[in-house]
């Protein structure tokens, strides 16, 4: 072999390796839109790439020692880089239709609709994984058997490296900066024209697939996924989340991230209140024994979305200091472009939620969470250490406040939650909010009981110098709240903090009709 044909090789081999991981991590967001991207999602990409490449050095081992030719390897490698090339554009169809499935619980659909796009990464990983056997075949054809470890242990090394770079490359560059689409085309276009190189003047109808990428770049970006109502009028796609703003016919904005099966944020610029989660923050100082309005004066929100919450402090209880904390920065920046989250008295930091909190040393009246990927709590953000940390930033007569999702009879998540808080807390209180399908959980940090929550908000329904958007959330709490007095379920804990099991369980009640 050549030192050309030599170099050629080492790189089809090293570019296979990150076409490899990279398209394993585009292909999880591609889905992100329609399944999300929980721990059983990523499962499943995982494990079926880890299948495909396990299978396809079974091949290549067996196709070299068969074909033991060089453009055997490189018409492998270009079909398989067309085939990641158009993977985007045909898997769009079954990602719309698996929408519908997940909106309905429609598990058969749901699941098989997973199945396929999982399938459609069969033929192009298999092939990517034929290319080290291969390349170890054609690199001993000239050579000494007796060095065959060296050379497999050195081609392996160097795909090693190249997926090394294919898992951070589309994370932290491609994606972020020219989209999910765009990184699936760089993916192909670089392994393709290698091929073709490769190839030189042996073969030329790889070309021919050259035109085919070409022109599917030049195919129009439409909406990623259309919205069931309103309009989408901003779409991003940052390190962490695929990001839309929906604007709804009576103005109202919604921010939905990834599979968009919740609403993260509202905003109305003529009204405050949302008939949701966030409307409950309000009320939870007064949990606490002996607590005035004027009592709020710090606020330390984890999850803070686009801002609603915020907001809505600002306005009933003015210009207070209030910390928002969220991982991902493109979403502060559409919060800011989209929701008006622009108060002079909120400092955002763009972080995660349990870092700023294991690191800030300030303390707070109210620290409240809200970090869902719906329908996932992160799970270091259920568990009893996490809560003890929540504790430890509190003021003497703060409240920590959790916003937890349910069903309509299925309560086992926030009682889970709810009881984790106990373990931590004196008095742990529920707020089952009506007309949704959320409860907002309010631990006070010293003993308290219903009767001092009663005593906190007589005065303010009545006054007329409270905001009538606050009394209006009061009036709706004191009949749907109630005190968390026993604690049956399972403590969360650093180590053992089930809750996408128990997520999974409740989804699976829901489609079977229970």
């Amino acid at each position: 072999m050549s030192r050309t044909s030599r170099t050629l090789l080492i790189l089809i081999v090293f570019v296979g390796g990150i076409s490899s991981l990279g398209t394993e991590i585009a292909l999880s967001r591609l889905i992100a839109p329609f399944f999300g991207t929980s721990l059983f999602v990523w499962a499943n990409v995982i494990g079926f790439t880890l299948l495909y490449l396990t299978l396809g050095y079974y091949l290549g081992g067996r196709l070299a020692d068969r074909y033991p030719r060089e453009e055997v390897l490189y018409q492998l490698t270009a079909v398989a880089a067309v085939l990641i090339g158009v993977l985007p554009f045909i898997s769009r169809p079954i990602l719309q239709y698996s929408q519908v499935a997940f909106a309905t619980y429609s598990l058969g659909v749901f699941w098989g609709s997973l199945l396929v796009v999982l399938l459609l990464l069969a033929v192009p990983i298999t092939l990517l994984g034929c290319v080290s056997p291969f390349a170890i075949r054609l690199s001993l054809e000239d050579g000494d058997v007796r060095q065959s470890g060296s050379v497999a242990g050195q081609l392996y090394a160097i795909s090693t490296v190249g997926s090394l770079l294919g898992a951070f490359l589309p994370t932290l560059v491609l994606v972020p900066n020219i989209g999910t689409r765009n990184t699936f085309l760089t993916f192909a276009f670089t392994l393709l024209i290698l091929s073709i190189i490769a190839l030189g003047r042996r073969r030329l109808y790889p070309l021919i697939f050259v035109l085919v990428l070409v022109g599917l770049t030049i195919v129009p970006q439409v909406t990623i996924k259309p919205a069931d109502e309103g309009v989408v009028i901003e779409e991003a796609e940052s390190a962490y989340n695929y990001i839309r703003v929906i604007e709804m016919e009576d103005s109202t904005r919604h921010l939905e991230l990834n599979e968009g099966q919740a609403t993260h944020s509202i905003y109305h610029p003529e009204r405050l209140l949302t008939g949701g989660p966030w409307d409950y923050y309000l009320v939870a100082p007064y949990f606490a024994p002996d607590v005035a309005p004027a009592d709020l004066q710090r606020v330390l929100m984890i999850g803070l979305g686009a801002g609603t919450v915020p907001k809505q402090m600002t306005q009933i209880y003015g210009p207070i200091k209030i910390v928002g904390v969220e991982i991902d920065p493109e979403i502060v920046e559409v919060g800011r472009q989209f929701f008006d989250m622009n108060e002079p008295n909120l400092e955002v930091v763009a972080q995660d939620g349990r870092y700023f909190l294991m690191t800030d040393d300030r303390k707070y009246d109210l620290i409240g969470t809200d970090a869902y990927q719906q329908p996932y709590i992160p799970f270091q953000m259920t568990t009893k250490e996490y809560f003890q940390h929540v504790r430890d930033r509190l003021t003497p007569n703060g409240v920590a406040v959790i916003n937890v999702g349910r069903t309509a009879t299925d309560f086992r998540l926030v009682h889970t939650i709810a009881g984790t808080m106990k373990a931590v807390f004196p008095n742990v209180y529920i707020i089952d909010i009506p007309g949704t399908i959320n409860s907002i959980v309010v631990a006070t940090n010293q003993s308290s009981s219903p009767q001092d929550f009663l005593d906190n908000i007589q005065p303010l329904l009545v006054s007329q110098d409270v905001d009538d958007r606050l009394r209006v959330v009061l009036a709706v709490a004191s009949e749907h709240y109630r005190e968390l007095t026993t604690v049956e379920t399972q403590v969360f804990t650093d180590d053992l903090a089930p809750v996408e099991q128990l997520i999974h369980t409740m989804i699976l009640d829901v489609a079977q009709g229970e």
